[in-house]
């Protein structure tokens, strides 16, 4: 227990070593600061120096009878002496008759007997000068022994008359070899004792034995445990007992008796472990600490954080005066410490005791009393809810306050609040509808730890509910979750049946359930045909201004795009449909996605990115795990439509992690998504290994079902084995793609570019003719469309396949055409087709330019395998580029970097060459190649350029 008191010790020793005549010490230490240890201490080096020691403790239990301390210094030496008797030598006293008698005399009072009071037994001698004097002159004659240590441990219980005797002997015994050790703990104050707080300044030396540091917890973990601890055991530690010595110690000896490692997994659990011994010690301290302390200590113990003083009063049945007091005095006794107007223990451990000594019928009372109060104060909801929690069942308002509290955690992204919340609240006694809307709020909190759970209590609620309007809330959000969980026919039949039940009731919530039916029966071969004669009769204006118009204007968006409408309505449509964003608050729809998807079919994948990102960013604040998995798989395929290839691959593996924190497992539907877009993002960098890898691990090597993301899996898939050196594979899930988008009445090529990338595996096989024949195709309907990015895609295949002069003017067509569209990835392979086919034609500096724009592009959106396609064609024509970027910071080569680095710093062009040990000729020309590679005029914008500050002056 001497651990982290080295300081203190060596100066006590120090003042033990000083001059013998009169010396006082006061140690200050709050309860298990360890200065019952420390007074050990000072005793045994008394003792070995040979000094006479005695020894006495203050109890609170004999505080009340005059002259216990001095009794407990001096009646082992009265008795020694007696029964050596006056003359003889073998007690301490030998010789000291007088003082003998002294300490035998009549004063030293017997404990009361059950037929004499308390007050007869014990006459109040405090003030009577000879008895003072008396014993004034027995610590006097015991140092003619040698030098004298008084050690007094607890002086705050020192009874009064022993308190004025040893005011009187400090008073007088400057001249003397005596030494007064005491402790002051916490108890009474001085200002309440007049003794106490006269003998106090007598004390010439004050220590004080504060709480232990950081490296002496480290230090006592080792001391027990025998080996270094983690370091977050450490620190758990040390928070949960505030350094306090017997607190540490009593808690690691429990862990290490538990057969507990000091690891970071014990310290996470550490509070569970604190053992009853430190309970008793508190409440013992408790007893002592004034009236009421104990219940105030329990209320706050129990209530947890740092509960006002007022909530402490009402919990605990005292008036606030009451509990102010007994708060002052639990601060005094070192116990709690004051926060504004609240009370807080000084650390975890100790609150744990105390509530752990409470009993659950009245813990749940206190937390029922201090809900009640909260209640008619109209205190935040979530305060409220946390003491309901624990409140018996019957207080009148739970339920409702709990629903509140569920709702404002789901939105502020604590759904294991949310479900704690609601699994209380339905313990009370509730009408069907009001067990509905918790039922269906427990649903819904679900989503973002468990979907099945979530999918069996949205059910219960919508089967109980009768409000139409929840209704069609639960129903959007339990088909939703259907979904994910691949139950598609149970989803649709959800939508479609709660549709017709609350149409009467409700037009335009039936409305948007059934723009949720058709988006998902889209979706599935076996249901898309069934869905698409009720699709094309759809009319926006059946909606206008009710809650299904933005539903049904993402859905006839899609279908817009779908239909080879003007591109330009089916934009109107989306902006129309994602007004209020892709995931609009409190609602959980999955149709807005259609809005998405038709935006990049149009040619405003730009456009799409920015509902995508808001979407991304509002998902981090508010909503479950599902729909943030939602909002990153948007962006991905976004990201990957306009070529981004890292940011869609970031974004993918972000969307499969959210889905596994729920439960969705990596061969969900919801995943394949995000697994097609992370799989084609590996083949466009080059990775080919990997991303078969990835295809096996999603399970999407062999036969796929009718959902329709699987139509884009067939097109990644081809794409992959076409970068495998496997054309005819390709060819046939490029041709299978074709064959269900086109069962899906989605033939156009805005969607998936499916016969561009056919037509060049016809290509690659030999078949020409039907190559030009698909690509011809793809063209035409490309044109028909008028979207730019689809147009210039449909070109470079065309071209390609073609070959010759008319191919190259077509792949300079596509060139030309997605230069000013935001299709990067097309536009460095359109590049990068017409330099190989330039190189073909013996154009070889047209080749050379094309090339190296293909790789600057290329190399910026991340699509190394196109970069590399380039780089081979640049070798080709007996080119050797010494970097994978012909622009920019990346094309620089080491020796450039070096130059140009020095000139932004500064130096002049015959420093840089003396620095370098090259010619001034070479640092000219390498800096006039690195202006070139920049894009810009000279030195002045050279550290812009390179992204480094510029040189002052």
């Amino acid at each position: 227990m001497l651990i982290g008191r080295e300081c203190e010790l060596e100066r006590l020793v120090e003042l033990l070593g000083g001059p013998v005549t009169g010396t006082a010490v006061l140690v200050h230490g709050d309860s298990g600061s360890g200065k019952s240890g420390f007074l050990r201490a000072a005793v045994e080096r008394a003792r070995r120096d040979g000094d006479t020691v005695v020894v006495a403790s203050g109890d609170p239990l004999e505080a009340d009878y005059d002259f216990g301390v001095v009794k407990q210094l001096f009646e082992r030496l009265a008795v020694e002496a007696a029964m050596a008797g006056p003359d003889g030598a073998g007690g301490l006293l030998a010789g000291h008759a007088a003082a003998a008698a002294l300490v035998l005399a009549p004063w030293v009072v017997p404990a009361p007997t059950a037929e004499e009071p308390a007050e007869a037994a014990a006459p109040d001698r405090g003030a009577d000068p000879t008895t003072l004097n008396g014993l004034y002159w027995l610590a006097v004659h015991l140092t003619a022994l040698g030098r004298l240590v008084i050690v007094i441990d607890d002086l705050q219980w020192a009874d009064a008359a022993s308190l004025r005797w040893l005011r009187y002997l400090l008073r007088r015994a400057g001249s003397l070899p005596v030494v007064v050790i005491a402790t002051l703990g916490p108890g009474r104050a001085p200002a309440d004792n007049e003794e106490l707080g006269a003998v106090l300044p007598l004390f010439r030396h004050q220590l004080t034995l504060s709480g232990l540091g950081p490296q002496d917890t480290a230090a006592v973990i080792r001391e027990l445990f025998g080996s270094t601890a983690d370091p977050a055991f450490t620190a758990e530690c040390h928070r949960a007992t505030g350094g306090n010595p017997f607190l540490l110690y009593t808690l690691l000896r429990s862990l290490r008796s538990a057969g507990l490692p000091p690891d970071a997994r014990t310290a996470a659990d550490l509070l569970r472990h604190v053992p009853p011994d430190v309970g008793r010690a508190v409440y013992t301290l408790l007893a002592n600490t004034g009236p009421h302390a104990a219940a105030v200590a329990q209320a706050v113990a129990v209530l947890g954080g740092t509960p006002a003083v007022e909530l402490v009063a009402e919990a605990a049945g005292l008036t606030e005066g009451e509990a102010a007091d007994a708060g002052d005095a639990l601060v005094r006794a070192g116990l709690v410490v004051r926060c504004g107007d609240g009370l807080r223990f000084v650390c975890p451990t100790l609150a744990t005791a105390v509530a752990d000594g409470v009993v659950p019928s009245a813990r749940q009372e206190l937390h029922r009393r201090a809900a009640r109060l909260l209640m008619a104060r109209q205190a935040p909801v979530d305060l409220i809810a946390g003491h309901l929690l624990r409140s018996p069942v019957g207080e009148p308002g739970t339920a409702e306050v709990l629903r509140r509290a569920a709702v404002a955690a789901v939105q502020d992204g604590r759904p294991d609040r949310a479900a704690a919340y609601t699994r209380r609240a339905l313990r009370e006694p509730l009408a069907e509808d009001d067990r509905a809307t918790l039922l269906i709020t427990r649903g819904e909190a679900e989503l973002a730890t468990s979907v099945p759970a979530a999918v069996d209590h949205l059910r219960l609620g919508l089967a109980l509910s009768r409000c139409p309007e929840e209704r069609t809330t639960a129903a959007r959000t339990l088909a939703g979750a259907l979904f994910a969980l691949d139950r598609y026919p149970d989803g649709l039949e959800v939508l479609s049946s709660t549709s017709e039940a609350v149409r009467a009731q409700d037009a335009a919530g039936a409305l948007r359930l059934e723009a949720e039916h058709a988006f998902a029966s889209l979706s599935q071969a076996g249901s898309a045909a069934a869905v698409l004669p009720r699709l094309l009769e759809l009319d926006l204006a059946d909606a206008e201004g009710g809650a299904a118009e933005r539903p049904l204007a993402a859905l006839l968006s899609l279908r817009a795009a779908m239909t080879g409408d003007d591109p330009a309505q089916v934009v109107a449509l989306a902006r129309q449909a994602l007004s209020e964003g892709l995931h609009p608050a409190e609602d959980r729809s999955g149709v807005y996605l259609a809005a998405v998807l038709a935006l990049g079919a149009a040619g405003q994948a730009g456009l799409a990115l920015a509902y995508a990102e808001t979407a991304v960013a509002a998902s981090r604040t508010r909503g479950p795990a599902l729909v943030r998995a939602r909002a990153r798989a948007a962006r991905a395929g976004v990201y990957s439509r306009l070529g981004r290839v890292p940011q869609a691959r970031a974004d993918a593996e972000a969307a499969l992690q959210a889905l596994a924190e729920i439960g969705v497992g990596p061969r969900n539907s919801y995943c394949v998504a995000p697994h097609a877009i992370l799989i084609d993002s590996l083949v466009k960098q080059g990775r080919p290994e990997e991303a078969w890898a990835q295809l096996e691990h999603a399970g999407l090597t062999g036969e796929l079902d009718g959902h329709w993301i699987n139509d884009y899996v067939l097109l990644v898939r081809g794409r992959l084995l076409a970068a495998s050196g496997r054309p005819q594979d390709a060819l046939a899930d490029f041709l299978a793609c074709g064959r269900r988008m086109c069962a899906r009445a989605m033939p156009g090529p805005g969607f998936l570019a499916w016969r561009a990338e056919a037509a060049l595996m016809h290509a690659a096989l030999g078949r020409h003719e039907a190559a030009r024949t698909l690509a011809a195709e793809e063209l035409d309907l490309a044109r028909d469309w008028g979207v730019p990015e689809s147009v210039g895609s449909a070109l470079r295949a065309a071209g390609a396949v073609t070959g010759g002069p008319e191919g190259l003017a077509m792949l300079r067509q596509s060139v030309e055409v997605l230069a000013g569209t935001t299709a990067s990835l097309g536009h460095a392979q359109a590049l990068a087709d017409l330099g190989a086919h330039a190189r073909r034609a013996g154009r070889f500096d047209e080749a050379r330019d094309h090339l190296q724009q293909a790789v600057d592009l290329a190399h910026g959106i991340g699509a190394t395998a196109v970069a590399d396609r380039a780089l081979a064609e640049l070798r080709a024509i007996g080119d050797r580029p010494r970097t994978r970027a012909f622009s920019g910071v990346d094309a620089l080569t080491p020796t450039e970097r070096r130059v140009s680095a020095l000139a932004a710093q500064g130096l002049t062009n015959r420093e840089i060459a003396q620095q370098l040990f090259v010619g001034l000729r070479t640092v000219e020309v390498h800096l006039t190649n690195t202006y070139g590679k920049l894009g810009i005029s000279g030195r002045p914008e050279l550290a812009e350029a390179l992204g480094v500050p510029a040189e002052d002056g």
